[in-house]
């Protein structure tokens, strides 16, 4: 019965109409840094981090837009205390963290599946080539481990996050 009913929803999402997309989950902070094994990997101080996940149908072209469309983002306060400013325009910085739990299917029990989220295989090019266009566009980047488990420590500005996805 539970063959069956996953067959069935797997039938349902590969049918469905519904457009999926790179997806990432970005906050404005004032600072943030990850930790593997007690060391950091990634540090930094008034910016983004940008937790990113890989769908199973995303290509390596689907990173320019997205790339693009964060850092132009206007999403720091001008000197009115309106939204006008970008990555780009106040000279942030950049954390990026791989997350393959953004694609976890919550619906079904209570446990999250993951057969959404791209594999290692599919993610690492994907996530490196990200990684790399921030680098080229401003600079330095700091990043994650790829895979690791890690601790994420961050102070949100605003709050402000917001989930953003590629355009497909």
């Amino acid at each position: 019965m539970q063959l069956e009913r996953n067959s069935t929803i797997l039938q349902f999402i590969h049918s469905s109409p519904i457009i999926i997309a790179m997806k990432t989950v970005i906050q404005r902070v004032k600072q943030a840094k990850v930790t593997v094994d007690q060391e950091v990997t990634g540090a930094i101080s008034q910016g983004l981090l940008v937790f990113l996940g890989v769908h199973i149908d995303d290509r390596l072209e689907d990173t320019t837009w997205l790339v693009n469309k964060i850092l132009d983002f206007r999403i720091f306060q001008d000197e009115q205390g309106k939204m006008n400013k970008s990555l780009r325009d106040i000279n942030g910085e950049i954390l990026v963290v791989s997350q393959f739990t953004l694609y976890g299917n919550c619906m079904n029990g209570r446990r999250p599946d993951f057969i959404q989220s791209a594999p290692p295989e599919i993610a690492i090019p994907i996530y490196e080539k990200f990684v790399g266009e921030v680098r080229d566009e401003i600079g330095d980047v700091q990043t994650g481990k790829f895979g690791a488990n890690m601790d994420v420590s961050l102070i949100n500005d605003g709050p402000v996050t917001f989930i953003l996805e590629s355009k497909k």
